[in-house]
Parts: structure tokens; C-alpha cells; sequence
């Protein structure tokens, strides 16, 4: 029997319990006044109960059409709660393999790749879009790019790279002009130039030049570190940790030896210091589990990198101090972030998604985030210790 609660009652019902619609159909009341609906069922011996939504949302009327489906498939041997999840799984699916950014471009340049002179304009159209594209909305659905994302891509390189920067605009205007009339973009173009982007990015005749770059080119890191291992000091030793883990200054100069595993060779940032909000492994290559050996002979607390003078962490403009030391004033150390990046995008094969993974970057796409659960840790480690060769490889050997 059905039928047994009305809507004045569901709506005047306070006191926390539960109470029967009929036919499987509960409306639940919880101490704090919440109602919600539930649908109660046994299916092959196993009694079950599925959530069907909040009675401020969902009407007595509409509850009961949801129960009644329920009860239809129960009557077909079918577990509503199992149905209902590979309906979800399906949508996510069909989000998930939506035309992308990524999946429009490698279209684009396979199908106007012969009329191209040489094959290096093809790599130079992959490489450029894998490292300054990709990571940012590569993934996302082509017809979700908008001038935000395209910004977001140029503006950190327009100043310091301008012909890279004017050439990767260029690239990302015929792809979505192609996505476009195939009709997976709609609307006008958000990488144009002309009356759009010109109004927001100074034009490149105008952009003055640039004497010093932030970051080192990755091709003279081997000989940086070597002059960098001549000196012992704090300031030394966490200067050569932040490269060789790709991380950001601050996570490196607030590490705590709680954080660090010297055996299962693993450095966890903890949720609270990630830029991301998120909890970090790094996996710690032969030389920055050196490197770490080395100051645990020099711990005085909980920092790995302490400072003399306060015992706190070592500061950040020590570093800086240390680059003008040795004559590389006109570096940054985030900059070196950009050495590990542009060098696993221009010399390695490794997948984009592990050097952002190892970069603890934030992937944009939540149905990506939903679908790649892994931190790539083993992957990541491949990388890491690749790297470690390349910038010390007397001693990464």
C-alpha cells in the first residue's frame, strides 16, 4: 500500500525519525530538521537503501515517481542504486571523451601537416603546444576555450618570449578557427589579434627588451651546479634540493624532517603549504637523498634547511643572495622550475601530466581531476631521477 504520508504532513513533520510513504518510499527527518527521501528495497536477499534526494527539492509527487522507477527495476532484477551509477559513469564518460583542446589540435596539424615545407614546423606546432598549452586547457573541451584560458597561456611569456609567444597565439587562432567550422567551438574566436586580444596584450613592436631572464636555460644547469657544489653552505645545499626537485622555494625552505622518509627515499609536503591545497610526494632522486644526508649530519631542529641566526627556516633571500654570489644575479630561483619544464618538454618523452604531476601543478578539468586519481608516483620518480642524471652526472651515474 501506498499513499500513507501527504504533503501537509511531509511538511509539517519535525521530530526525527523515520516514516512511510509505502511501497518502499521513506521520508527521513534528522535531528537538525533535514528531510530527505529514501528508497528502501531487497534485491536478491540483500536489503539496500538508496538516496533519492532532499524533500526541499524533490515534492512528495516527484518522490514518489522515483520510487516507483526504483520499483520497476527492482521488479526486472536490476539494483537501482548500480543502475543509477553507471548512468553517472556514463555521463562522466561522454563529458570525458567531449572533443578537447588537445584532441582538436592533434587533428588540425595531422590534416595540415603535407602541405607543410618540413617536418620540424610539425614538431615546432607539438612541442610549443605541449609545453605552454596543454597544461592549461588542453584537456578541457575545445568549446570551452575561451579569452581567460588563451590569457592564461599568454600572458606569463609575452614580454620575456614574445616570438614564441606571438607564434603559439597564432596556432591556438587556427585551431579553434578549425574546431570552429567543424563545429565544435562556437562563438568568435578568442585567440584573434585584431580588435580583441590587441586590446588586452601590448603589441610586440612596443614591448621593450628584455636584458635578464628569469629562469637559467636547462642547457647550462649541469654547469651551474657544478660551480654550485663547490659551496657547503645552507644557503648552497638548499639551492641545489629546490632544482633537483622542481619545487617552489617556499616549500623547500619550510621542509621539516617529519616530512622527509630518507629510507623509502620520499619528501610528503603536507596539504596546508601546497600552493594547490593538496598533499605532495616527491620522490627523492640519488642526489637529493644526498643532499639530505648532508644537513641531517648538521640538524640542530625541525627544519631541514635552518637558519643560523633564528633557527627558524633559511630564508628566501639568502638564496638570492647566494645567486648574486656567483655572478647569476639575473636568475630567479622559481625560474628553475621553468629549466626542469622546458628541459622534459624539449629532450625527454616523458607525458606532459607527470612533469605537471611532478610540478604539483593543478589539472583545470574536473572531469580529468575525476578520472586521474593517481599521483603518478612511479612515473614521477622515472623523471626525477632522469633529471638528477642529466644535471649532475658524475654523481647521479
Amino acid at each position: 500500500m501506498t499513499g500513507k504520508l501527504s504533503a501537509v504532513r511531509v511538511a509539517k513533520l519535525k521530530t526525527p525519525g523515520m516514516y512511510g510513504d509505502g511501497g518502499g518510499l521513506w521520508l527521513q527527518v534528522t535531528g537538525n530538521g533535514a528531510k530527505s527521501w529514501i528508497f528502501r528495497f531487497t534485491l536478491r536477499g540483500k536489503a539496500r537503501a538508496m538516496g533519492l534526494g532532499s524533500a526541499s527539492t524533490f515534492s512528495l509527487v516527484e518522490a514518489r515517481d522515483k520510487a516507483l522507477v526504483c520499483r520497476k527495476l527492482c521488479a526486472e532484477g536490476v539494483d537501482p542504486i548500480e543502475a543509477r551509477k553507471a548512468e553517472r559513469q556514463g555521463l562522466a564518460a561522454k563529458a570525458a571523451h567531449a572533443m578537447t583542446f588537445r584532441q582538436s589540435a592533434e587533428t588540425y596539424i595531422a590534416t595540415h601537416q603535407a602541405g607543410w615545407r618540413n617536418a620540424k614546423h610539425t614538431t615546432q606546432w607539438s612541442t610549443t603546444l605541449e609545453t605552454y598549452v596543454h597544461p592549461v586547457f588542453g584537456d578541457l573541451p575545445v568549446v570551452a576555450v575561451d579569452t581567460g584560458l588563451v590569457m592564461r597561456v599568454l600572458e606569463p611569456i609575452w614580454t620575456n618570449k614574445s616570438e614564441t609567444a606571438n607564434r603559439l597565439r597564432g596556432r591556438i587562432e587556427a585551431i579553434l578557427d578549425w574546431a570552429r567550422t567543424r563545429g565544435y567551438h562556437t562563438g568568435e574566436n578568442p585567440a584573434r589579434w585584431r580588435g580583441h586580444l590587441e586590446n588586452l596584450l601590448p603589441a610586440r613592436s612596443k614591448i621593450r627588451r628584455v636584458e635578464h631572464h628569469a629562469a637559467l636555460p636547462f642547457t647550462d644547469i649541469p654547469q651551474f651546479l657544478t660551480t654550485l657544489r663547490t659551496g657547503d653552505s645552507i644557503a648552497a645545499h638548499a639551492l641545489k634540493y629546490t632544482i633537483l626537485t622542481a619545487a617552489r622555494t617556499g616549500e623547500v625552505l619550510d621542509a621539516r624532517w617529519g616530512e622527509i622518509d630518507l629510507v623509502g627515499g620520499v619528501w610528503t609536503v603536507p596539504a596546508q603549504r601546497m600552493k594547490g591545497g593538496r598533499e605532495h610526494r616527491v620522490p627523492l632522486s640519488g642526489p637529493a637523498l644526498a643532499i639530505l644526508m648532508a644537513m641531517a649530519e648538521l640538524r640542530t631542529g625541525d627544519f631541514v634547511f635552518p637558519s643560523v641566526r633564528s633557527g627558524g627556516p633559511l630564508g628566501a633571500s639568502a638564496l638570492r643572495r647566494l645567486l648574486r654570489t656567483i655572478n647569476y644575479a639575473n636568475v630567479t630561483v622559481h625560474g628553475f622550475r621553468s629549466s626542469f619544464r622546458d628541459w622534459a618538454a624539449e629532450i625527454t618523452d616523458f607525458p606532459s601530466e607527470v612533469v605537471e604531476a611532478a610540478l604539483a601543478h593543478t589539472v583545470e578539468s574536473k572531469v580529468v581531476r575525476a578520472y586521474r586519481r593517481s599521483d603518478l608516483f612511479q612515473k614521477r620518480r622515472e623523471l626525477m631521477d632522469a633529471w638528477a642524471r642529466y644535471c649532475m652526472p658524475q654523481i647521479a651515474a
